[in-house]
């Protein structure tokens, strides 16, 4: 049997190599200049817009003046003066209180829907009725908010609304009612027209997972007499388990982000405030509105900091499973 044998390289050469680890940082820049110039126009705009006015939140330790412009270092340091304000403002309990059960009602409900309607599109075989439903899931995401508010306020008007006249033709209420000015059906309203909104377009990501399980494993399964939901519920959701709980984790690190446009726009009634203010509100009232630059920040610096608290624990204890973020 002949053996293999090694091309050498050309002895002019032989000088000028080099393995990969001993080249300088310039010669391993340039031998993958192709993939640098794709990435770094991305990396000089998030440095840009994203890390440079990183400095601005120093004004939440000052009594900042907007005529001061970009020399914050001119304005009196105040020290945590912004932050105790904000834990004893009156409405602190209240914000907090419908921020967290907003984002808690948005991740209990909103999180799973995408799931189950992946799982529920994996199971039809009709190509022609999957695409259709995924089309119709789909467009609500690309819609703006203010387009999804002007629906379901007329959906909900009292006047000619269809929900309203449904009602009334069922015989369940007699006199129509305005939704979006009761406190007891906001929160249902909001987390509602969310899920509808993001749950066609969450479930691609879903949807691409369950299509890179290994087909033998379904046909094993069904040889062993293993039903659909069986193999739904022993092969599809353990195979996807990895990715559910990475975007669990990035859900959880944005759990007191309770929402801005949706609120902004559906509870425009002053009566819901007891009920729809949460933090993005507050901040862009208290601190746009009202020039409280300065307390904004240090609003907005809380919720970042508890957020990153929420992110890494929830990273840990999913590392114990073996899928974590890092």
């Amino acid at each position: 049997m002949p053996q293999a044998t090694v091309k050498e390289p050309d002895a002019k050469n032989t000088a000028d190599y080099k393995p990969i680890h001993q080249r300088n940082a310039f010669q391993r820049w340039w031998k993958q200049i192709d993939i640098q110039l794709m990435v770094w126009p991305g990396a000089i705009l998030i440095f840009v817009f994203a890390y440079i006015p990183m400095y601005g939140v120093l004004t939440g330790f000052m009594d900042y003046n907007i005529f001061t412009g970009a020399r914050i270092f001119d304005n009196p340091w105040v020290g945590f003066k912004h932050f105790e304000a904000f834990f004893s403002a009156p409405q602190f309990v209240t914000i907090m209180r419908n921020t967290l059960a907003i984002s808690l009602m948005k991740f209990f409900i909103g999180f799973p829907a995408p799931i189950i309607l992946a799982l529920m599109l994996n199971e039809i075989r009709g190509r022609f009725f999957k695409r259709t439903v995924q089309t119709i899931t789909y467009l609500p995401y690309f819609m703006s908010w203010v387009i999804v508010g002007s629906m379901v306020m007329s959906l909900l008007s009292t006047e000619n609304g269809s929900v309203n006249m449904l009602l009334q033709g069922v015989g369940a209420i007699d006199e129509p009612i305005n939704f979006l000015s009761m406190r007891e059906y906001f929160w249902g309203i909001l987390v509602t027209t969310n899920v509808w909104k993001d749950i066609g377009f969450n479930s691609i990501i879903y949807l691409a997972a369950i299509s890179g399980v290994n087909p033998s494993l379904y046909e094993a399964a069904e040889i062993d007499g293993a039903t659909r939901f069986k193999q739904m519920y022993l092969i599809t959701i353990p195979t996807i388990m990895p990715i559910i709980i990475i975007f669990m984790i990035l859900q959880m690190g944005s759990l007191l982000n309770a929402g801005f446009e949706d609120i902004l726009i559906l509870a425009q009634n002053p009566s819901l405030r007891p009920v729809s203010d949460v933090i993005d509100t507050y901040v862009f009232r208290v601190g746009l509105q009202n020039q409280r630059y300065d307390y904004g920040v240090a609003v907005g610096l809380f919720r970042a900091v508890v957020s990153i608290v929420l992110l890494t624990m929830a990273n840990y204890l999913a590392r114990r499973s073996g899928n974590s973020l890092w």
